[in-house]
């Protein structure tokens, strides 16, 4: 049995600044992921795209900012069950609950925080007879290094802003990148638009345009697909290509957590936002893109401070009757259960006689 203060589910970029915010309260926490490394979407889906609106940081990879925060919490010592889905809740008659994992780990705290961002995620496949035999094999459902893609013959399905980013962004990388949306209007940032379109004028990028793949053709892997449009008086273009990658969103789901008794609108968790984004159940918090509430904002920046207001509440549950005094970092420093002690600088104020 793993026992620990804090027990998060998901870990994620909220999962990983909350054991920091604990940390500062010399609680102990655990994380719990079905990924097989740290990071949620930021590891798994899109390690080498820029993020923008992490304050400080006018630009950084997601990747990078993993690299961060698991060096900013490293002296707080968080305990990791990787690879494993948080199955099911059971609360005990001393009030914590132990959380068993789809492999039997079982853990237990006084303390559950549910950090999952929108859950897990299933792609959304294109209506394509045989793509099935294709994943892996030249069908990709995301981007995880724009490396694989160098030199290659790309073919990008989609509309939206994660199709025209990585349009954009392979058009220097592989040797030829066709982009087919279906329909003549893309949905993503009128800047990403405008870009793709200049590329495609300069030769760097096809457009396909009011079109659909519909068919693939390979051996051991894929070689061409065929692209119909939507006037049928147009027919076919058949493309010899390297890989195909469709674009079409991820769908969201929940899993286990859904069936915990949880108060839950539209596959997010409701929480009392006004307070400490507790559940409907005592001793569970959400925080994150997995919550949901009167002006949620689906942002990083959102969930690191509501990971900051649910650690001061946790605090309490934990040590019942005692009381915590906040201290800025700025003035008492951080200091790691692992020894490591960063002072705060003392700043000196001269007088003048």
């Amino acid at each position: 049995m793993i026992q620990t203060d804090i027990l998060i589910i998901g870990a994620g970029p909220t999962g990983l600044f909350t054991v920091f915010e604990a940390g500062l309260l010399k609680l102990k926490c655990h994380l719990i992921d079905a990924l097989p490394q740290p990071g949620g979407q930021c590891s798994e889906i899109y390690p080498k795209k820029p993020i923008y609106d992490i304050p400080a940081f006018p630009e950084i990879l997601a990747g990078d900012l993993v690299d961060n925060l698991m060096q900013q919490i490293k002296p707080f010592e968080p305990g990791f069950t990787m690879g494993e889905r948080a199955e099911t809740l059971d609360k005990q008659d001393d009030g914590s609950y132990i959380v068993t994992t789809n492999k039997g780990t079982k853990h237990q705290a006084p303390v559950v925080v549910i950090a999952g961002g929108l859950g897990s995620f299933e792609p959304r496949k294109p209506p394509i007879e045989n793509i099935l035999d294709f994943e892996d094999k030249g069908v990709a459902y995301m981007i995880k290094d724009p490396e694989v893609h160098r030199d290659k013959k790309v073919v990008i399905a989609g509309g939206g802003d994660s199709a025209l980013d990585w349009a954009i962004f392979l058009a220097d990388v592989a040797a030829e990148v066709s982009l087919v949306h279906r329909r003549n209007e893309f949905r993503g940032a009128l800047d990403s638009v405008e870009k793709a379109s200049e590329l495609a004028k300069l030769g760097k990028i096809k457009l396909f345009t009011e079109a659909e793949v519909r068919k693939l053709y390979g051996d051991e892997h894929l070689e061409a697909v065929v692209i119909k449009y939507n006037d049928s008086a147009k027919g076919e273009t058949y493309l010899e290509v390297d890989n195909f990658i469709p674009l079409f969103g991820l769908s969201p789901k929940l899993g286990p957590i859904g069936d915990w008794g949880l108060d839950i609108a539209k596959n997010a968790i409701k929480v009392n936002n006004a307070k400490d984004y507790q559940t409907n159940i005592p001793g569970v918090f959400a925080i994150g893109d997995v919550n949901t509430y009167e002006g949620k904002l689906k942002l990083i920046l959102s969930g690191f401070h509501e990971a900051a207001v649910m650690c001061q509440y946790a605090y309490q549950i934990i040590n019942p009757g005692k009381r915590y005094v906040m201290k800025y970092t700025t003035v008492g420093g951080v200091e790691g259960f692992d020894g490591t002690k960063k002072e705060a600088k003392k700043e000196v104020v001269q007088s003048i006689a």
